[in-house]
């Protein structure tokens, strides 16, 4: 250990992440930290000490703060107070956010200060668009800063016009305005982010805090997206020349011969892949709603009738909501899993990339969460459509109309729509179908799988990218050197 702690301070390029809570958060950059890690790069993964905890539970060996080797780099990890400790404030999100800002201003400096101090100063910062305020931490001390974005470029090129008022939106007295911006399709007012429609008002907090990024855009010197040029080309030419955005993705694509080093933050029920090798090939819907949104106990019922009626193979992943959350925990039907049997498995969670690349899966019956939908696209898994919230519905319609690799349940009114146990039922037939609408989805979920895997290997697209944003960050670490060496 000595000689790696050695060679952090003399040599290494030193990379801080600082992620918001959430494995939706979690997920990309620490999958970006490991990626930079590997090409010769000190990376330490940073987020509130909430966070760590989960982390630690789940695998507390590689969730250190003692550099690990990853490939030619090191990776480690450290956690920052975030007032979470005050049990009487959970549960009112607004507050939770507001604590997180103040206590992380607080705390964030003082963990760059022991950097420093232990002879591995930060070269750069990289944060995800829900903690703005980690752009000005950086700009106080001089550090360069990056942002990550873990939304579809698609979705940064609406907030951007939205927040600096470039096209007309949905307003109260027009709600259902469609809403027309460059490169992209229109778009119906149930296609933008629900952050972004005048009647959304339980997300308000969201919406200023996504938007706050885009007050602080300035600040970053480089915007990497998790996704790959191919896949958004209009959208990705027009934005680059407008701010310094590059894709790099899918970062979900690792080298298999690196130690795993994951963050999850609830534990994996492993037996899942067991059950899906019984299974025959193109058999099982893969049902799974994020790490955040639950469908209400309504809606459940409703996708447990459509399941039973249905006959086909499926696995659910029924996530417990966040103590934070808005959603309530729902229960199945008496004696679902008694009438289904062997052909469906309920989990609290599971290796998503793992369970989308299992041979047995034929469809993914997703809410879009743009990581699940990357992760559907680099697997090469056709989709169905159920988004519930943010930027779900616009990666919905892309993954639908644009993509062409999924079909989409009957839209509700901004998501209230109850969908039916008929509609789910008749859906799910259509997609595990020879209906040549669905052959014709199969195959271009396998050509963006194609396209994604083009983009990470060498001279692909997102490979160029990365090694030009390492390149960018050993210059900016020569030059400190060398002010430092005067």
């Amino acid at each position: 250990m000595a000689c790696a702690s050695q060679n952090t301070k003399s040599s290494l390029v030193h990379v801080f992440l600082v992620s918001f809570p959430g494995q939706g958060n979690v997920n990309p950059l620490l999958r970006l930290g490991k990626r930079l890690a590997s090409k010769g790069i000190l990376v330490t993964f940073s987020a509130p000490e909430s966070v760590g905890q989960e982390m630690k539970a789940v695998d507390g060996n590689l969730i250190t703060d003692q550099p690990t080797p990853y490939g030619d780099g090191m990776i480690r990890f450290e956690f920052f107070e975030d007032g979470s400790t005050d049990q009487s404030k959970i549960g009112d999100f607004d507050l939770a956010m507001e604590m997180l800002e103040q206590a992380g201003r607080k705390n964030l400096p003082k963990i760059l200060k022991k950097q420093e101090d232990e002879g591995r100063p930060v070269s750069c910062i990289v944060n995800n668009p829900f903690s703005p305020w980690v752009c000005e931490v950086a700009e106080s001390f001089a550090i360069p800063n990056a942002l990550l974005w873990v939304q579809s470029s698609a979705c940064f090129l609406i907030y951007y016009h939205y927040h600096f008022n470039l096209e007309s939106f949905p307003t109260e007295s027009e709600p259902e305005k469609d809403v027309v911006l460059p490169n992209m399709p229109v778009l119906k007012y149930d296609d933008l982010p629900t952050f972004l429609l005048e009647s959304n008002s339980f997300e308000l907090v969201l919406k200023r805090i996504i938007l706050d990024q885009f007050h602080n855009l300035s600040k970053p010197f480089c915007i990497l997206v998790d996704s790959f040029q191919e896949l958004e080309e209009d959208v990705v030419r027009h934005m680059s020349k407008i701010c310094p955005i590059r894709t790099i993705g899918p970062l979900l694509f690792n080298d298999p011969k690196i130690a795993n080093i994951r963050g999850d933050c609830m534990k994996i029920e492993e037996d899942c892949i067991e059950w899906l090798d019984s299974k025959p090939p193109s058999s099982v819907v893969y049902i799974s709603f994020g790490s955040i949104a639950v469908p209400d106990q309504e809606q459940t019922d409703e996708i447990a009738f459509g399941l039973l009626n249905s006959g086909i193979s499926f696995l659910w992943v029924i996530k417990p909501p966040p103590e934070y959350s808005v959603f309530q925990p729902v229960v199945l039907p008496d004696g679902f899993l008694e009438k289904v049997g062997g052909r469906g498995k309920i989990v609290k969670w599971c290796p998503q990339e793992q369970v989308l690349s299992h041979p047995s899966v034929a469809f993914f019956l997703t809410h879009c969460g743009w990581n699940s939908s990357m992760e559907a696209i680099s697997s090469g898994v056709p989709i169905v459509a159920f988004p519930q919230w943010g930027d779900q519905v616009t990666n919905a319609k892309y993954l639908v109309d644009v993509f062409k690799m999924g079909i989409r349940l009957r839209r509700g009114e901004l998501g209230s729509k109850i969908i039916t146990r008929e509609e789910i039922e008749n859906c799910l037939r259509k997609a595990t179908s020879d209906d040549s609408k669905i052959v014709e989805m199969k195959e271009n979920a396998l050509k963006w799988k194609k396209q994604a895997e083009e983009a990470v290997a060498e001279c692909g697209s997102s490979a160029i990218n990365i090694q030009a944003f390492v390149d960018e960050l050993k210059n900016i670490h020569a030059k400190k050197q060398e002010e430092n060496a005067k």
